[in-house]
């Protein structure tokens, strides 16, 4: 064998290596200015959107030949980005200028002109089949001769029109023929539009195969009747209502195609599985009304085969102790109406009242037609409370009552336009009649803002305060009420001592702005007003302001407040008004 020279060797070698060593340098990649001038808006946006030379401007990897293959391709992407806005004689003038050393950038110019936009020259729309006259199809097609052709309108007439045999049960629906052809010499679209509905199919019987509840209480969340036209949105709706009931995990809605009387007769088989019974929750949290609170929640999901369920829940602060159960009844539409006996135990030390509250209330809550909902009920409650110079007395009361409650939302959690009311009425052989209203209102506007309003008001009938149990009289003050002050640290107080002892009325009022910030934070100004009163004692007009930070989590906003009350009178002279800071978390309404 030939042996070559161990300097020959050695020069290979180190070219070999220096040849790795320039392959594996990174390339410096080419800087790309791209520009796109006559276009605005939506057509603009789309145009950036496919146009492969935008796109890649910023790419690591981005060569001189790169670049000069993307600029030639750049005129057929921008004609067909205009396309879907009717535009179909677009002139692009293309310049793609090179930069003059190393370090300089190419420069990419498109100046479109996109010309006049193409208008309907004619419309072939026909309905065939079984639902030929049916006047659930309009008569004529959406778009019409002489309407500029936009390919979003035509999507959305044809899905219109497939919506529609849908609905009305022709499950078997095609569409014949479904074209737009563009003439490039008469510069017109001719609209070509088959629908073929083929048979109108109906609902037969509803059947359950399941092992928890009976049959004819699972026949009450039934809304569709046999011979009624086939919808699958109407299915889809059973499947929710069956779930939203948390008595079942899973549900699945099978059509038994073929298993009817006719074959155009659909019977459904609702194949649900039974959900785990017991449902727990432990938590720990911060609420500046209370201090640190922990809970715990146990909810039994279901209760023998018609439905019912039970809920208990137990709240531990060091200024209010509680515990609550709740065993509803389904009544008419199960999944809305309901029989509800809550026993409940309260024991409460704020810095206003004292006491221990024993409850157990029995209502009769159903939603009304125009969707209020409508609990009515009575209310036994034995109160031992504290009074004036510590004085303890008990109270027994049998108490009738009556609310009207409605929330009307686009967003349960982050609401952009929606308001809360409740209106309570009741009556005690004390005797006293009591009334509140609950009020919220919120609004968005200028994409990024919202503006919320509330009010609290209240009145009570009765000879005298003294007639009123500590939990019947009103207080103001706290994280939902006026902010600036203590839970319930409002209102009328002791001629000698000042503590406040609550009222016979009550009106309050809050003003908000929000702001979003950036992506879930916003920023808030707000003012608080009113007070709790009462006519045998001197009446005080409260309000404070304040400035907020919101944070947008899964389970409603984050919020923290800082609240001056203006009319705090623990201030030194020329100083800020006392601050409080407030931390509140839930949702919007």
């Amino acid at each position: 064998m030939r042996q070559h020279p161990q300097w020959l060797e050695r020069g290979v070698l180190g070219c070999l290596m220096a040849m790795c060593l320039v392959a594996a340098a990174p390339a410096t990649a080419e800087r790309l200015d791209v520009r796109v001038d006559g276009l605005e808006g939506a057509p603009l946006a789309n145009v950036l959107a496919l146009l492969a030379i935008y796109q890649e401007r910023q790419d690591d990897d981005l060569t001189a030949a790169r670049i000069q293959v993307l600029h030639r391709r750049a005129p057929d992407q921008i004609e067909f980005a205009l396309s879907p806005f009717g535009y179909y004689r677009v002139e692009v003038d293309a310049n793609l200028t090179a930069p003059v050393n190393e370090a300089g950038t190419w420069v990419a110019t498109y100046r479109v002109v996109p010309g006049p936009r193409i208008r309907i020259g004619s419309v072939r729309y026909q309905v065939t089949g079984a639902g030929a006259d049916d006047p659930a199809f309009p008569r004529v097609f959406p778009l019409a001769v002489g309407d500029v052709l936009l390919h979003s309108e035509y999507e959305r007439a044809r899905e219109g029109l497939r919506r529609i045999a849908a609905r009305e049960g022709y499950r078997d629906h095609r569409l014949v023929a479904h074209q737009v052809l563009i003439d490039p010499v008469a510069y017109e679209a001719l609209v070509d539009f088959e629908l073929d509905t083929g048979p109108r199919y109906h609902f037969g019987e509803v059947s359950f195969r399941q092992d928890l509840l009976d049959e004819a209480f699972l026949d009450r969340f039934v809304t569709i009747r046999p011979g009624e036209v086939y919808n699958a949105d109407r299915l889809l709706g059973l499947q929710g209502r069956l779930l939203g009931t948390q008595y079942f995990e899973r549900v699945e809605i099978v059509p038994l195609d073929g298993e009817g009387p006719d074959p155009q007769t659909v019977p459904i088989e609702v194949v649900a599985h039974r959900n785990k019974a017991n449902q727990y929750r432990v938590g720990l949290g911060y609420a500046t009304d209370v201090g640190p609170r922990a809970s715990f929640e146990w909810r039994r999901r279901y209760l023998g085969r018609h439905g019912h369920r039970l809920s208990t829940e137990m709240s531990l602060a060091p200024s209010l102790q509680r515990f609550s159960a709740d065993y509803r009844i389904p009544i008419g539409d199960p999944v809305r109406d309901f029989i509800s006996i809550r026993p409940a135990f309260e024991s409460y030390d704020t810095a206003s009242r004292k006491g221990d509250l024993l409850r157990l209330q029995a209502a009769h809550s159903i939603v009304t037609p125009s969707g209020w909902r409508r609990t009515a009920g009575v209310d036994f409650r034995q109160e031992d409370y504290v009074l004036d110079g510590g004085r303890r007395e008990t109270v027994l009361e049998l108490i009738p009552n009556i609310s009207w409650a409605k929330t009307v939302s686009d967003d349960p959690i982050y609401t952009t336009r929606g308001h809360r009311l409740r209106y309570t009425l009741l009556a005690s052989q004390a005797p006293y009649v009591s009334a509140t209203a609950q009020i919220k209102w919120i609004r968005g506007f200028a994409d990024d803002y919202r503006l919320i309003a509330r009010t609290d008001l209240g009145a009570t009938l009765a000879d005298s305060l003294e007639d009123l149990p500590a939990s019947r009289r009103f207080y103001a003050g706290g994280d939902s009420s006026i902010r600036g002050w203590g839970l319930d640290a409002l209102g009328p107080t002791e001629v000698q001592g000042g503590r406040v002892i609550g009222g016979r009325y009550m009106a309050v009022g809050s003003l908000e702005l929000e702001r979003r910030i950036q992506g879930p934070w916003s920023a808030a100004l707000f003012t608080d007003f009113g007070n709790a009163f009462d006519p045998d004692y001197d009446q005080q007009w409260n309000q404070s302001v304040g400035a907020g930070l919101r944070w947008q989590s899964p389970i409603g906003q984050v919020r923290a407040d800082i609240a001056f009350g203006l009319t705090k009178d623990d201030r030194d002279d020329g100083g800020l008004p006392p601050a409080r800071l407030h931390l509140i978390i839930g949702p919007d309404l």
